[in-house]
């Protein structure tokens, strides 16, 4: 292909990859549209196609590694939402909690909850600890 050709392939290229990043999640396509916009500027200079493909590659290799850090940092930094706020919450056992007969129940604040252990029973009364939340049951440990 001469070099027009290969100009309006990666400036199509690049159109594409950053539209489609608006469908994908974690900038996984926009790395790649990056890479495409700087072959088609070797493009746009005439040079050849292995230098536009290497050129290519290389913008978009390091493209996608400075953004993943960026998806990273954002991904540690997720706040509990829903039923996962309750996670690390203290309550109070009101019902046994024995995990051979299934669940007991919990009082946290003015709610009570159905919960299980993961561990041996929790005897009423006993102070324990939101470790997870599974449907609508909390996981609970005893606080020691």
């Amino acid at each position: 292909m001469d070099s027009q050709a290969w100009l309006w392939f990666w400036v199509g290229a690049a159109v594409f990859l950053s539209v489609a990043e608006i469908f994908t999640a974690g900038f996984f396509m926009l790395p790649f549209g990056i890479g495409a916009a700087a072959a088609a500027v070797m493009a746009f200079f005439e040079a050849g196609e292995i230098p536009q493909l290497l050129v290519f590659l290389a913008i978009s290799a390091v493209s996608l590694w400075v953004l993943r850090r960026y998806v990273r940092i954002g991904d540690k930094e997720q706040h509990p939402v829903g039923s996962n706020r309750y996670v690390g919450q203290r309550a109070r056992v009101v019902e046994t909690i024995d995990p051979s007969a299934g669940v007991g129940r919990v009082r946290m604040e003015t709610e009570t909850w159905r919960a299980a252990t993961d561990g041996a029973r929790i005897e009423e009364g006993t102070e324990v600890r939101v470790t997870d939340v599974r449907g609508t049951r909390l996981v609970v440990e005893p606080i020691d």
